[in-house]
């Protein structure tokens, strides 16, 4: 990964370690190969520079859908709010202005594309295959799961499916990414690679129907 990405992706708001962060780099190389990128949940956009950087790097792009106004355990008052990102006007979330200025400080302006909205929303009016989509929205069962199945028909064959936060031991963290991640794999997309909560699966060659 270029360094200075690297830099602007370690110095931006998020949570992604290094190890992660790098291995969906890796992944979004090989998926720009196929189509677009795209992820689900962007908060203030440290994925997405580690998705630019590849798009960029594959001559492709990054897609990024979110309402930026936080994931339903990421609110005021919560274990893992954080004030700054909180509208002192409205008393919301809001993490838009972060992301842009994010995207902004690496760079990466022509390389990656914020959608804002509702993902299933936005997933209804999509048509366009998809190299890598990667989930990382909300992880309350019902959300991921909507993610899943408005999103994953449209990875195209030999394209990525990546999953954040899946913990296999309920102690480590919340179990909706999991459940989900083995609903993928029941469903057909082959398992690649598991780094630390990162876990990419190939779609099949002969792909899957599409909503």
């Amino acid at each position: 990964m270029d360094p200075d990405l690297l830099a602007a992706a370690r110095a931006a708001e998020g949570f992604m370690p290094d190890d992660e962060g790098l291995a969906l780099h890796d992944a979004g190389l090989v998926g720009g190969r196929v189509g677009p990128l795209l992820e689900v949940g962007t908060y203030c956009g440290k994925s997405a520079v580690y998705l630019g950087a590849a798009a960029r790097a594959a001559g492709s792009v990054c897609f990024t859908v979110d309402h930026h106004r936080g994931s339903e355990e990421n609110q005021a008052g919560w274990a893992h709010h954080d004030p700054r990102i909180v509208d002192p006007r409205t008393g919301r979330i809001d993490t838009l202005g972060w992301f842009r200025r994010t995207i902004e400080a690496a760079g990466l302006e022509d390389a990656v594309v914020g959608v804002i909205g509702d993902s299933p929303t936005v997933a209804r009016y999509w048509r366009t295959p998809l190299g890598l989509c990667f989930i990382d929205g909300g992880h309350a069962e019902a959300v991921a799961r909507a993610d899943y199945e408005a999103w994953s028909p449209w990875v195209a064959p030999g394209g990525l499916l990546v999953f954040h936060d899946v913990f296999e031991d309920p102690a480590a963290g919340g179990q909706a990414p999991f459940r989900v991640w083995r609903t993928a794999v029941a469903e057909g997309f082959v398992p690649v690679s598991t780094t630390g909560s990162l876990r990419v699966l190939r779609c099949p060659e002969a792909g899957r129907a599409r909503p």
